[in-house]
């Protein structure tokens, strides 16, 4: 453990790399954060948007990967404020998308940065879409060439998504990056999921790589359900005049009324 607060460094992470898988989770609440120290979750990844202070506590010694939003930072300088900023909340680490050269100033400045390699969601059209990247030797060389780049130029690390297993080991023997694992199969540095995936409530497309522990979109149905019920309930009470009932009103004697009515007559 670091010397300097209580929770990993990079260094600590560091030297894990081909020691053990990491566990990483995408989280979005206190709650989520919360829970996934709890449980010893090595890593988490949090958007900016959502990193707060009050994030950072619920995160407790869990490393943590800020992610810098791509498309609402676009300057090598709104980069450089952003990662500064969520630095000093408490973040361990930032995720940028952005190009080489704004990856390599915010390496320059001591920021550790993890940006991502293989499917990259926010520039999928270059690779053909939402599928897998790598499964020829051609594209698997260009992913490789992206993580030896990325480790030229100064990143910690790299998400490494949907990229052939074997492919993803080969790759892992040769860079001293970390790589963050989202379907990549068994042999990066860590398996990233997203809590959505692990508690059952994902929206929409769930991707292969993902796996669902817990089925909270039920709870979360049943509680809509819920919730429905009673703001009818409480329509119905309003609308026949049952809310609110003398228990739920304040009291004035009748004496004390009748003055406050001259009062205002007079």
């Amino acid at each position: 453990m670091g010397l300097y607060h209580n929770r990993p460094t990079v260094a600590d992470i560091r030297a894990q790399k081909g020691k053990r898988q990491l566990s990483m989770l995408y989280v979005d609440t206190p709650e989520e954060a919360a829970a996934a120290a709890a449980a010893g979750i090595d890593m988490l990844s949090i958007i900016d948007p959502v990193w707060t202070p009050e994030m950072r506590e619920a995160a407790g010694s869990c490393f943590v990967q800020v992610g810098l939003l791509y498309g609402q930072l676009v300057t090598a300088e709104d980069y450089q404020r952003a990662a500064h900023r969520v630095m000093q909340i408490g973040g361990d680490c930032v995720y940028c998308a952005s190009n080489f050269n704004t990856i390599e100033l915010l390496a320059s400045d001591g920021i550790p940065v993890v940006s991502h390699v293989g499917l990259i969601p926010s520039k999928a059209t270059w690779t053909g879409g939402f599928k897998a990247v790598g499964k020829t030797a051609d594209s698997a060389v260009q992913v490789f060439e992206h993580v030896k780049r990325l480790e030229q130029i100064g990143a910690f690390g790299a998400e490494l998504e949907v990229v052939p297993d074997r492919v993803a080991a080969e790759i892992a023997k040769r860079t001293n990056l970390v790589l963050l694992g989202m379907g990549a199969g068994p042999y990066a540095d860590a398996q990233y999921l997203f809590a959505e995936d692990v508690l059952g409530y994902t929206p929409g497309h769930k991707p292969r790589h993902a796996k669902t522990y817990r089925n909270f979109r039920s709870e979360l149905d049943r509680l809509q359900a819920e919730r429905i019920a009673a703001f009818k309930e409480f329509k119905a009470d309003v609308d026949t005049g049952t809310y609110p009932a003398p228990e739920h009103s304040v009291a004035i004697k009748d004496d004390e009324l009748a003055k406050f009515i001259a009062a205002i007559d007079g």
